[in-house]
């Protein structure tokens, strides 16, 4: 049984050992090196399907066992937490049977590949006795983070607008076609890849959900993709053909860009933009919010700076400030870190994450909320009723999304 509110070691398992499956590692294995964690974590089991690599991953990575039979989770007692590092499609069965084993599950996002499945979660989540969690990590970069505490402070006053992109150049016409292109395993593209970051990031700075979605534009420019011949990283995982021959294809059928405009239920409009063949763009994920008495602005490829304007401060002394989000006395997260003006990395959101979920994990408050099943499903609907909108080229209110 999942063990709660307690300074008991929290015995981790963990799903996958492929891209996720290192930034999860390393985040559970970093965590109480930084953090002074309420409860110490044991990285106790990997579970994988390539016997020949789980071995060496699991001593690299610091875990104590490794198996290739994920079910021997479910009845081990040792284990309190099953993180799901897993192809979206398995996301539903990986983690409906752990929380029927009262395991406390942490899934990578999006929730699921479809609705659907992400609706399953949810309920199954609101039955059970254990907690659940999603990695959207980016809401623990020190920068998204002061964001969210400078709006609870109403720095902005009333929202009029939200702008979010998630732009990357990955996806041309020679990256294989692994799982990620693949709609029975991810269930969308970039759509579901990105958007959901974003959609998520603008939830949670807001506070509040989207009402409606009023367009939307799919596109798969690559209909075709060379079949890989080995897995490797996220996006090039693979090489596709040999020297000589040409290679072979198979079809991709998901996106690889998705735009579409909402609306908040304040009356705040929002613009949203994901895209696996942005050229030139590599991790630009970014968001601008503007309110009636400032704004704020936040690229993740410069994530230890936000950017904040202050409209009382009027035309002589006003303008955009450039906050370095390094300090610990006065940043989140950043007193477990380096002296300031020593900068963190993509890495550190999850860990940040890690130490958040060990916290509440002991009935201690998070630094800022921690995403749910509940919390993912929202995200989920807003994907959906953006995907209907593009096939139907129409606006779909997200109550007629459940």
């Amino acid at each position: 049984m999942a063990r709660s509110r307690s300074s008991a070691p929290l015995h981790v398992a963990l799903i996958g050992q492929q891209f996720m499956g290192r930034a999860h590692s390393n985040a559970w294995g970093q965590a109480a090196r930084f953090f002074d964690l309420p409860r110490p974590v044991v990285l106790d089991t990997i579970a994988a399907r390539d016997a020949v690599s789980l071995a060496p991953f699991a001593q690299r990575w610091g875990w104590t066992r490794w198996t290739t039979d994920w079910r021997r989770l479910l009845t081990d007692e040792r284990i309190d937490l099953i993180d799901v590092g897993t192809p979206n499609d398995v996301h539903r069965e990986h983690s409906l049977a752990a929380l029927d084993a009262d395991k406390h599950v942490a899934c990578e996002k999006p929730l699921a590949g479809t609705l659907a499945d992400a609706r399953a979660m949810r309920d199954a989540a609101r039955k059970a006795k254990s907690k659940t969690f999603v990695w959207f990590n980016y809401r623990r970069c020190p920068a998204v983070a002061l964001a969210w505490q400078l709006m609870r402070e109403g720095r902005l006053g009333r929202i009029f607008h939200v702008r979010a992109r998630y732009l990357q150049s990955w996806g041309g016409a020679s990256t294989p076609r692994v799982w990620r292109f693949e709609k029975k395993r991810a269930g969308s593209g970039a759509h579901g890849d990105l958007n959901a970051h974003i959609v998520d990031m603008a939830r949670f700075l807001m506070g509040e959900e989207i009402h409606e979605v009023h367009g939307a534009v799919a596109r798969t420019f690559y209909k075709q993709r060379p079949l890989p011949q080995a897995p490797a990283g996220i996006g090039a995982q693979g090489k596709a053909g040999g020297k000589r021959d040409k290679p072979a294809t198979g079809r991709s059928d998901v996106d690889d860009c998705v735009l579409f405009l909402a609306s908040f239920k304040s009356g705040a409009v929002a613009s949203f933009e994901a895209t696996r063949v942005a050229t030139g763009e590599y991790n630009g994920n970014g968001i601008e919010i503007h309110g009636e008495k400032g704004a704020l602005r936040f690229d993740f490829e410069d994530m230890n700076v936000l950017w904040h304007h202050a409209e009382d401060l009027g035309d002589q002394a006003g303008g955009w400030k450039r906050i370095m989000v390094t300090s610990a006395e006065h940043h989140p997260y950043v007193g477990a870190w380096w002296p300031e003006g020593h900068v963190l990395g993509y890495e550190h959101g999850f860990t940040n994450m890690a130490a958040d979920i060990v916290a509440t994990l002991a009935g201690k408050k998070p630094v800022v909320p921690l995403p749910d099943f509940a919390d993912a499903y929202e995200t989920q609907r807003v994907l959906e009723a953006a995907l209907i909108a593009a096939k139907e080229r129409c606006a779909i209110k997200l109550s007629a999304v459940r």
